[in-house]
């Protein structure tokens, strides 16, 4: 398929924002974390195993009148630490950037141990070190636990 074949399977937006390069897989955990659900009214494009010359495969999510907080694409940076985040206006790439991967993750991952600290009701936010950003290897700061696997589910 050429790749103006397939620029004519999906529309342009006017204004919101492209996230490209997403692992292949990963849109849906990406809607999860943009609190996209069926009420959602905004236009929503999910192109999911898309070809891609960089990677191989990969997910697009296109998402109408939305801008992304920086809360939001910390986040997707854990999941998707190569995406590109493409601000559009006026039919427009007015930006355009890598999402970058912070040091220390402050309140947006869960500890997976369920005894660590952060998981009680003490008034205490999670913070969790990025250890490697390929492939991602996360650690809690309190009591030391991993996360390498299936991050998406200990998204806060």
């Amino acid at each position: 398929m050429t790749e103006t074949e397939m620029k004519l399977r999906v529309t342009p937006i006017g204004n919101g924002t492209v996230i490209d390069h997403i692992p292949p897989g990963q849109a849906l955990n990406v809607l999860k974390i943009l609190g996209i659900d069926r009420t959602t009214e905004a236009t929503i494009s999910v192109l999911m195993n898309v070809s891609s010359r960089r990677s191989g495969k990969k997910d697009i999510v296109k998402v109408e009148d939305r801008e992304l907080k920086e809360e939001e694409v910390n986040k997707i940076s854990l999941i998707a630490p190569g995406a590109t985040i493409n601000i559009i206006r006026d039919r427009r790439v007015v930006e355009k950037y890598t999402v970058d991967m912070p040091d220390l993750i402050v309140g947006v991952v869960r500890c997976p141990n369920p005894s660590c600290i952060s998981n009680t009701s003490e008034p205490i936010k999670s913070q969790i070190l990025v250890k490697s950003k390929n492939p991602v290897v996360l650690r809690c700061v309190y009591c030391e636990q991993a996360i390498a696997e299936k991050i998406a589910d200990y998204l806060i």
